[in-house]
């Protein structure tokens, strides 16, 4: 045995892959958590096939889980530093996200003739010169588990469960992290079955101490450097639970009950599975039969004075088009939280894309015009959560929240806050025994007209999704009327960017390019521009987050910039919208649509291309 020295990084990248069995999501999980505790931030990058259960070895069943950590995170990484592959058709299927140079620990005991054939290996690439450009570690890892175990568990089965906690003990090793959090998290997932807890702690040291005691691995362990970051409470959170947290601390400002009417689909379930949880905060979650009940559900709830939400993907967001026209004819507060995924029609469920703007925008009949914003990362999605129910019960309309299934999937650093430090939410409620209440009277500056709850005395109206009469609410066909009241609905939404914050742009008013993007997006452009203007390049970057309406000052920094490109994962639905609101500009676009987020490297080529006409 040779002693290890220790180097000392600004962050890696880890990737762990196996079949859907074996475990990947949780090993990742506990690798991602642990380094949190060690001090390091973290992004983390979920990545699974859509099949419940794909045929065992074969490329369509591969799980993978990414994480990138270390002093400043902004992304889950592009290409690994180091790949765990628990089988051949993992390492064949992701041998494109390692660096070259890389470190690639195997599963030697898993390269077989049959799951050779079945991944479509010619001939086993741990005995030929196929992986010469990486650090190959051929570890036997289902053999030495079973050992760990062998007192423990006698069946072959039960004793390959622990694979995975192997492989963590070994990255544990290289990235000098103590065992204390996985032992903690073991004893009290299964404190009911101490033997499996006895069985995963002690494969976790078998790993750990494998290194340790082989030369094998490279000369050196790896100390990842510490994030800087304010004082608080923090936790590892996934965009989904932040996204219920969000509307959980909404419901509470605003002194409401939440109710969240929904159907599961993912990647938006476990938004419905958080809020389920939480019964005493005052949450009703109903799981309707379909994605139009669920709807139908909410807008009845919000009518009888709830902040009301609903949460869905792509398909079902189509479904829902009809009833988010009817909260829009009623003028009830709405949430619609939408994690989009691949489309269209059932698509790519389990893989990202910014593929709904249109339809948030558009996708209703008549003039339906909603506020839409988007969150941009997975933490700042409890923030756009609550902003989303804020304008919704301040402004008395649906309000459409888009992520998407990176963010809702991949988990971040959060800080949690206290309630004081949230903004205020006032719904618009009417006061009982108003006698000049009508409910289709307007607030003259935001035109926003008063909620009336169901029982309130004196305060009967009439609410449907036939057109209203000006104020009275009657039901209306006159033509003049419909008019005022299309634009009234029109310009109440419009009238929200007086509430809403200025444009943000990193970088120098003279750049010459501004990069623009929206959404879930954030991660990659910010760090692409980052490091160009750290090697002299002269670039700028805006991130929206508030789509309709757009921010007022859009149109000055839009016209600040004689190169603009944006950048969609969509063939275009961001920079068409910028096009018919500022028609007079020449924007340019990157797009990219493999249900998979950007890459720095490939956007920093491209932002150097541009620059370079």
């Amino acid at each position: 045995m040779t002693t290890k020295t220790l180097i000392e990084k600004e962050n890696v990248v880890v990737r762990f892959v196996g079949d859907s069995g074996d475990g990947m999501q949780l090993t990742g999980t506990l690798f991602s958590d642990t380094s949190a505790l060690d001090g390091n931030d973290i992004a983390t990058f979920p990545d699974y096939p859509a099949e419940i259960r794909a045929p065992h070895n074969t490329v369509a069943g591969v799980s993978g889980f990414q994480v990138h950590i270390g002093k400043r995170i902004y992304n889950s990484g592009d290409k690994c530093d180091v790949l765990v592959a628990m089988n051949p058709a993992s390492l064949i299927s992701n041998l494109k996200w390692v660096k070259i140079g890389g470190v690639i620990i195997v599963d030697a005991d898993t390269f077989t003739d049959d799951a050779l054939k079945k991944a479509g290996y010619p001939s086993n690439p741990l005995n030929d010169d196929s992986l010469s450009s990486y650090i190959l570690i051929k570890a036997p890892i289902t053999s030495m588990t079973a050992e760990a175990v062998k007192e423990i568990f006698t069946d072959k089965k039960s004793a390959e469960r622990s694979r995975n906690m192997f492989a963590l003990g070994m990255l544990f090793f290289i990235y000098s992290k103590e065992l204390d959090h996985t032992d903690s998290y073991l004893e009290k997932k299964f404190k009911k079955n101490p033997d499996v807890v006895r069985a995963n702690k002690a494969v976790v040291r078998a790993g750990y101490n494998y290194c340790e005691n082989t030369d094998v691995l490279p000369q050196h362990k790896v100390h990842v450097k510490q994030a800087q970051m304010p004082k608080g409470t923090y936790r590892n959170i996934t965009g989904n639970i932040a996204t219920a947290w969000g509307l959980l601390a909404a419901a509470e400002k605003a002194k409401l009950p939440l109710f969240l009417g929904s159907y599961p689909i993912t990647p938006a379930t476990d938004i419905l599975i958080e809020l389920s949880k939480h019964k005493e905060l005052g949450a009703r979650v109903f799981q309707a039969e379909d994605e139009i009940a669920g709807i139908c559900s909410a807008i009845g709830a919000s009518f009888a004075g709830a902040m009301a939400c609903t949460s869905t993907s792509g398909p079902g967001l189509s479904l829902k088009s009809e009833a988010i026209g009817l909260a829009v004819m009623t003028e009830l507060p709405l949430v619609i939280v939408d994690v989009q995924r691949g489309g269209p029609s059932t698509g790519l469920p389990t893989k990202t894309e910014q593929s709904d703007l249109y339809q948030a925008l558009f996708g209703r009949n008549g003039e339906a015009p909603c506020i839409v914003i988007a969150a941009s990362t997975s933490a700042n999605s409890f923030y756009f959560a609550y902003e989303a129910a804020r304008l919704s019960l301040e402004h008395m309309t649906p309000t459409i929240l888009l992520t998407d299934g990176y963010l809702g999937n991949g988990s971040q650093l959060f800080r949690i806050p206290k309630m004081a430090e949230l903004p205020t939410i006032t719904p618009p409620l009417a006061k009982p025994n108003d006698e000049t209440y009508q409910p289709y009277k307007r607030d003259p500056e935001t035109l926003v007209r008063q909620w009336a709850i169901p029982g309130m005395e004196g305060l009967r109206h009439r609410i449907g999704g036939l057109e209203k009469s000006d104020g009275k609410g009657n039901v209306s066909t006159d033509s003049a009327n419909h008019q005022l009241m299309v634009n009234y609905r029109a310009e109440k939404v419009q009238r929200v960017a007086n509430h809403i914050p200025d444009q943000e742009v990193l970088g120098d008013k003279d750049a010459d390019l501004l990069v623009v993007g929206w959404g879930g997006t954030e991660g990659a452009l910010k760090l692409a521009v980052e490091e160009l203007r750290e090697e002299g390049k002269k670039i700028a970057f805006t991130q929206f987050n508030y789509i309709m309406p757009l921010p007022k000052n859009t149109g000055s920094i839009m016209n600040r910039y004689k190169k603009i490109v944006v950048c969609e994962l969509n063939m275009g639905q961001f920079v068409n919208y910028l096009r018919m609101n500022f028609q007079t500009i020449a924007f340019q676009q990157y797009n990219k649509t493999q249900g998979l987020p950007f890459e720095v490297s490939e956007l920093k080529e491209k932002f150097n291309q541009i620059l370079g006409e």
